[in-house]
């Protein structure tokens, strides 16, 4: 019996930059001829729908640009209450974006972590089959295996196991779940569903599914990372041959030496002082640069000709034409720099991104000076150490050759479905032979 394809429902939140990885898988099962609809904030509606794909909106755009408004989001304490703010409103709306699609099909959801309860409650209630976590970066899975970064702080190699389970209940028990379990419980328990009572646990053990959107390169896989669970590759989007390049771009790129790029990231409004101390590093260097950031007010009001501003260019092909970047340490930002065999000076602001710099800093490609301590003589400083660097130089053009040939999706969402199926296939097997048993032993009563 030929099995039906399922319907999929990528669920995923954030940024842009958040965004496009898993709309790059999202493209990938409609090319294989696939239904797809993706669900995520109905601020990025635009662009979702651009790429082609069936699209229902979460919330609203002015409430999502509260929450990226919000200072405190980029604070390594104050960020994740800000996230869980709505969390429960979110949750609801997931639940209804789900029952409002009409599928003739199995549904089978592909989620972002913060997505994977909302899904779980669906799949509990019978409206979805299987629930597929996607990992966008290593700290977004729970591990007390090195290298361990928890928010800013790394934890030496030599503290034993136990105080890292410790660090960990800590955590979880003082600042988490007091913050996220209160929002899911209260969706939940109205619906007669059992209430959560770790809320990093129940993201790990939720999904039929775990699938990591980075390479194992970049990082092995932990023994203590949910099971079972594919091993991937970066996810990076491809523009076209110089698509979003201004004529103003093209003539400075084609004006001098390539330049120094800097970016606060997509979805960060609140990077005035990482762009002022930017200025004041090139013009010690006497360097060329490229500031990006949606909101022209976080750059200086006036720069010199040396430098010069943009809204958004794809660094899948800005970064063929620069020396170096220096950016907040987002997992797909890094992973652009190392596709593009470039130096990265890592400024963190809080969320992966500590964790990201420091496994870029240890591949021998970049380093890392956190954000609150960003000051213009030690970027410069910095800036023309690394750069000159010939090991590092080496070391970049060594990781760039591991992504030719182009990573092709498919292959993951091939995998994934083989683990569908075979998953829905066993689960036909045990009900067929519960059934017989039930029969059974209704005829030895008879």
């Amino acid at each position: 019996m030929l099995e039906t394809a399922p319907h999929y429902l990528v669920i995923t939140g954030g940024t842009t930059g958040d965004i496009l990885p898993f709309m790059r898988i999202a493209s990938a099962l409609q090319g294989l001829g696939r239904k797809v609809t993706f669900i995520t904030n109905t601020y990025h509606a635009r662009l979702v729908q651009g790429a082609g794909l069936a699209f229902v909106g979460l919330g609203t755009d002015e409430e999502y640009l509260r929450v990226v408004a919000n200072p405190d989001l980029w604070d390594p304490k104050k960020g994740f209450s800000v996230l869980m703010a709505h969390y429960s409103d979110l949750l609801q709306q997931i639940d209804e974006a789900i029952r409002s699609i009409c599928a003739d099909a199995p549904l089978v959801a592909i989620a972002h972590p913060f997505a994977v309860p909302g899904a779980a409650i669906a799949r509990e209630r019978g409206f979805i089959k299987s629930v597929v976590a996607a990992y966008l970066a290593p700290s977004n899975l729970r591990s007390c295996h090195d290298p361990l970064t928890i928010g800013p702080t790394p934890v030496p190699r030599w503290v034993p196991m136990s105080w890292r389970r410790a660090l960990w209940r800590f955590v979880e028990k003082g600042w988490i779940d007091p913050v996220a379990l209160a929002h899911l419980n209260a969706v939940r328990t109205p619906l007669g569903l059992p209430e959560v009572d770790s809320f990093l646990t129940h993201i790990a053990q939720a999904p039929d599914l775990s699938v990591t959107l980075f390479p194992s390169w970049f990082a092995p896989t932990a023994p203590d990372w949910p099971q079972p669970l594919i091993s991937s590759d970066f996810q990076l989007f491809e523009a076209a041959a110089q698509e979003g390049f201004t004529q103003d771009l093209c003539a400075f790129l084609a004006a001098g030496e390539k330049p120094l790029v800097f970016t606060a990231g997509t979805g960060n409004l609140h990077a005035a002082d990482f762009f002022a101390c930017a200025l004041g590093a090139v013009n010690r260097l006497g360097r060329r640069a490229v500031f990006l950031s949606r909101d022209r007010a976080q750059a200086p009001a006036h720069l010199p000709e040396s430098v010069l501003w943009q809204p958004y260019v794809p660094l899948s092909m800005l970064l063929a034409h620069a020396a170096a970047l220096v950016h907040h340490g987002g997992i797909g930002t890094a992973a652009e720099a190392l596709r593009a065999g470039v130096p990265q000076l890592i400024a963190p602001f809080a969320w992966d991104q500590f964790d990201n710099g420091a496994r870029i800093a240890s591949l021998g490609v970049g380093m890392v000076i956190p954000a609150k301590r960003l000051r213009p003589g030690v970027l410069a400083q910095s800036l023309q150490a690394f750069c000159a660097s010939e090991a590092v130089q080496t070391q970049c053009a060594l990781l760039a050759s591991r992504f030719s040939p182009v990573h092709d999706p498919a292959d993951l969402c091939t995998e994934i479905e083989r683990f569908v199926q075979a998953k829905r296939h066993d689960a036909r097997l045990t009900k067929s032979a519960d059934h017989q048993l039930t029969a059974l032993a209704g005829a030895g009563r008879s």
